[in-house]
C-alpha cells in the first residue's frame, strides 16, 4: 500500500501562482538560491513588525508617522464595529443592508486574516462570497450583473426584506501520487444555490466564489510603482518562457478613468479606497460617497424601499479613516529565514520557477525594498481553478498573483489553513497541486520532486 502524504502542514497560504521551472529539481546539496539576501528578513522594510502572534496582521507599521496614528485608530474602530439596520439608537452605526453578507469588516477578515469556506452544509457562507454575472460587459467594462440578483449573492437581509438565497458546498475528492509513490488527495468544491427569493438565476449565470484575503501590507502594495509591474508584464509571452503575466485595467470611480488593477483576486480594484468602498456596499450594504446607492437590483422592490442610514451611510471622513487603517498595516518579519532547511526550500522555490510570478522583491519609488513574493499581474492557472467569470480584462482562467508575505502565520492568525480563491486547498502543497495553465510546469516539477525537497519547500513557505 502506498503511503499517504500529510498534506496539512504548519504553513498556510493564499493562491500560489504560476511559474515555469528554471532548472530541474535534483537531489543533492542546495544550489545558487540557498543564500541569505540582504533585507529579506524584513519583508516590509521599515514597515515590518516583529509580532508573530494572533495580532501579527493587525499591527500598525512601525514607521507610521505619529500624525497618522489617530486616523489609523479611528479606522480600526470602524473595521471592528458591528453595524445595525436603520433606524437604530446608534445613528453612527446604522445603515446595515438592506442586503448583506456580514455585519462588520472583521466578520470576514477575522484578525485581518483569511476567510474560509463553510466546513459543513449547516454553516453559513460568511467569509466566502459568490460573485454573479452573465456574459457580456457591464458599466465601464466590468462584469455584467445577473439581471435579478445583481453582482453578488447576499445571503442575509434586514427585517422586511428577503435575503437573496443560500449557498451550500459539496466536495468531490481527487487523488494521485508523486513520482516517489507518495499519495495525495485534493477536494473540488461544487456549489448549490437554494432558497432563491426572486426565482431562478439566469440560465447563463456565472458564479465566482471568493474568500476574504489577508490584510498584510496593503498600503505597501499600493505604493508599488506601476512602471515596475509593466516591466514584468509579458502578455504575449515574447520571451517564450511560458509565462504571460498581464495587468488588469479597471475603472476608477474616484478619478473617472481606467487604471491598473492591484487589489482583489482578479486585480479588479485600483486602490484601497475603492476596495474598501466596494466591500462596504457589497458585503455590508453600507453606502459611501464613492458608491452612494444600495446594492438592490431593479426588481427587488422591498430592498429599494427599505429605510437607509442616510445618504451616504458612511461619510467621506470615515471612509478616509478606514482607508488609512488598511494602508497603515504592517508586514510580519520572517521567521528562521537563515536556517539550512528554509534556505534549501528557497532554492527549490526558485528552481521550479515559482519566482517568475511570485517575484520575491521590488523597490518602491521611495527606494524601500519590499519582499511581497508577487508581481500583482494576471496569470492563466488552467481549467482546474477556472470560474468562467470575466472581470474587466481578467478572463475566467486568470487570477492575480497573491503576495505570499505573512503566509506562514495564517493558521496562527486565522485559525485554519484554507487556501486559494475559494479556500478549497487545505495546505500549501494542495494549493500547488491545483495549479495548471502557466503553472503546469512548476506543478509538474513539484510532482517529480523528492519528499525531502517538498518538505524544504514547505519550510520556506512557512517562514514567509
Amino acid at each position: 500500500m502506498k503511503r499517504r502524504a500529510p498534506l496539512t502542514t504548519a504553513g498556510v497560504l493564499c493562491l500560489w501562482s504560476a511559474c515555469g521551472p528554471t532548472s530541474p529539481v535534483t537531489p543533492g546539496e542546495p544550489q545558487g538560491w540557498a543564500v541569505v539576501e540582504p533585507g529579506e528578513e524584513l519583508p516590509g522594510g521599515a514597515a515590518t513588525t516583529q509580532a508573530s502572534d494572533v495580532q501579527a496582521f493587525s499591527r500598525p507599521a512601525p514607521n507610521l508617522p505619529t500624525e497618522r496614528l489617530s486616523a489609523f485608530g479611528a479606522g480600526e474602530a470602524l473595521f471592528e464595529a458591528d453595524w445595525f439596520a436603520a433606524p437604530h439608537a446608534r445613528a453612527d452605526r446604522d445603515g446595515l443592508g438592506p442586503l448583506f453578507n456580514a455585519v462588520s469588516c472583521e466578520a470576514c477578515h477575522f484578525q485581518n486574516g483569511r476567510g474560509t469556506p463553510p466546513l459543513s452544509e449547516d454553516q453559513p457562507t460568511v467569509s466566502l462570497l459568490l460573485r454573479l454575472s452573465v456574459p457580456g460587459t457591464g458599466e465601464h467594462g466590468g462584469p455584467r450583473p445577473e439581471p435579478t440578483y445583481g453582482d453578488q449573492l447576499q445571503t442575509r437581509s434586514i427585517p422586511g426584506v428577503p435575503a437573496e438565497g443560500r449557498a451550500t458546498l459539496e466536495w468531490e475528492e481527487r487523488s494521485g501520487t508523486f513520482a516517489d509513490g507518495e499519495a495525495w488527495t485534493l477536494r473540488a468544491p461544487r456549489y448549490r444555490l437554494t432558497q432563491l427569493a426572486h426565482g431562478p438565476l439566469a440560465a447563463d449565470v456565472r458564479v465566482s466564489p471568493r474568500v476574504a484575503q489577508p490584510l498584510v501590507g496593503p498600503g505597501l502594495l499600493e505604493a508599488v510603482p506601476e512602471a515596475q509591474l509593466l516591466e514584468w508584464a509579458d502578455p504575449d509571452d515574447a520571451n517564450g518562457d511560458g509565462i504571460s503575466g498581464r495587468p488588469n485595467r479597471v475603472w476608477s470611480a474616484r478619478r473617472g478613468r481606467v487604471e491598473l488593477g492591484r487589489f482583489g483576486w482578479k486585480a479588479n480594484q485600483p486602490d484601497l479606497e475603492q476596495q474598501n468602498a466596494g466591500a462596504l456596499r457589497g458585503d455590508l450594504g453600507i453606502t459611501t460617497p464613492l458608491f452612494p446607492t444600495e446594492a438592490c437590483a431593479p426588481a427587488q422592490t422591498a430592498c429599494l424601499d427599505a429605510p437607509t442610514g442616510g445618504i451616504p451611510e458612511l461619510d467621506a471622513g470615515k471612509l478616509d479613516a478606514l482607508t488609512a487603517y488598511t494602508a497603515g498595516l504592517a508586514v510580519p518579519a520572517r521567521r528562521g529565514h537563515d536556517t539550512p532547511q528554509v534556505l534549501r526550500g528557497k532554492d527549490v522555490f526558485h528552481r521550479v520557477g515559482c519566482a517568475r510570478c511570485h517575484r520575491p522583491s521590488l523597490d518602491t519609488e521611495s527606494h524601500q525594498r519590499l519582499w511581497p513574493y508577487s508581481d500583482l499581474l494576471l496569470h492563466d492557472l488552467g481549467d482546474g481553478l477556472a470560474d468562467g467569470y470575466d472581470d474587466f480584462l481578467a478572463t475566467g482562467r486568470e487570477w492575480r498573483t497573491p503576495p505570499l508575505w505573512g503566509l506562514g502565520l495564517t493558521r496562527t492568525v486565522s485559525g485554519h489553513s484554507r487556501l486559494l480563491h475559494d479556500g478549497r486547498a487545505r495546505s500549501p502543497l494542495e494549493a500547488i497541486l491545483w495549479h495548471g495553465g502557466e503553472a503546469s510546469a512548476s506543478r509538474d516539477a513539484v510532482l517529480q520532486s523528492s519528499r525531502a525537497e517538498r518538505d524544504a519547500l514547505l519550510s520556506f513557505l512557512d517562514s514567509l
